[in-house]
């Protein structure tokens, strides 16, 4: 089979990057340099709806996704998060945004895999933990950063990080907002290989190309199957995810805006009811 046709996605989802090779594998690319690849409102908004037409596109069979440079994604651009806390219009349409992200990678056909390393986090780790075969560098950063940022984890973590890693390890990574390395990933059950940096990339597409060779019917048919374990978590997805919004709209997110771009350990205000 041919490589992918490119010309649709450059068109339609301009702030990410996009590679053809054989077999039907698209390479989708996050690529922000000044930022590490943090995901501004239109890389947000793209990295919810462009799989949608990876699973229409007949000459696409597999995807790997990556960050260019130093690492996978280094989360959420503040500007959009200081926004979210402002605007009740920026509020709704993100959250929107946020939810078909996670079920449109969910119910897309086509199998993805992620190679990750560096820092990992926000809506890039989204992207990262969802796909059907995540790889991981040692060298990877994987963050949940929610709580730190003084909202709930609503992105995936609620569906995805139980049913990897377990209640406990769940809680113990997400409450405390604490990064794994790669390895440690691997160890938990979050990704499901460590492997050495410099072959990386090179096993997530051999991977990818086992995929693509395989028998479409059957990979599609089997990834539909066992993501039912994640639409049975849907439920307290959507509620987790509500919750991170009802959170946008309080005191705490705005300290942890400033805490971040100062650099200082957050001082939450004590809590109120609820």
């Amino acid at each position: 089979m041919t490589a992918p046709d490119l010309t649709l996605y450059r068109e339609r989802f301009a702030s990410l990057k996009f590679g053809a090779h054989p077999d039907g594998i698209l390479e989708l690319i996050l690529s922000n340099e000044k930022t590490l690849n943090s995901a501004d409102a239109t890389m947000h908004r793209d990295l919810a709806y462009v799989w949608r037409e990876v699973d229409l596109d007949p000459r696409v069979r597999c995807v790997v996704v990556r960050g260019e440079g130093r690492g996978f994604s280094s989360g959420g651009d503040l500007g959009l998060v200081a926004e979210m806390a402002q605007s009740w219009e920026t509020r709704a349409r993100v959250h929107k945004e946020a939810r078909d992200l996670v079920y449109n990678i969910i119910n897309c056909s086509k199998p993805v895999v992620s190679a990750i390393h560096g820092p990992c986090v926000g809506a890039g780790l989204a992207v990262a933990l969802l796909a059907d075969i995540s790889l991981a560098a040692p060298n990877a950063r994987i963050l949940d950063g929610h709580t730190r940022l003084g909202v709930a984890a609503g992105d995936h973590a609620v569906m995805v990080w139980p049913l990897l890693c377990g209640l406990n390890k769940a809680k113990y990574y997400l409450l405390l907002n604490e990064p794994l390395s790669g390895a440690e990933a691997e160890r938990i059950g979050l990704v499901s290989l460590c492997v050495p940096e410099e072959e990386l990339l090179g096993r997530a597409f051999a991977v990818a190309r086992r995929l693509a060779q395989g028998s479409p019917t059957a990979v599609r048919w089997t990834k539909e199957a066992l993501n039912n374990w994640l639409r049975l978590a849907g439920p307290s997805f959507d509620a987790s995810l509500a919750l991170e919004f009802l959170g946008f709209s309080g005191p705490d997110v705005h300290e942890g805006v400033a805490s971040l771009r100062e650099k200082r350990p957050p001082n939450f205000p004590d809590a109120g009811e609820g």
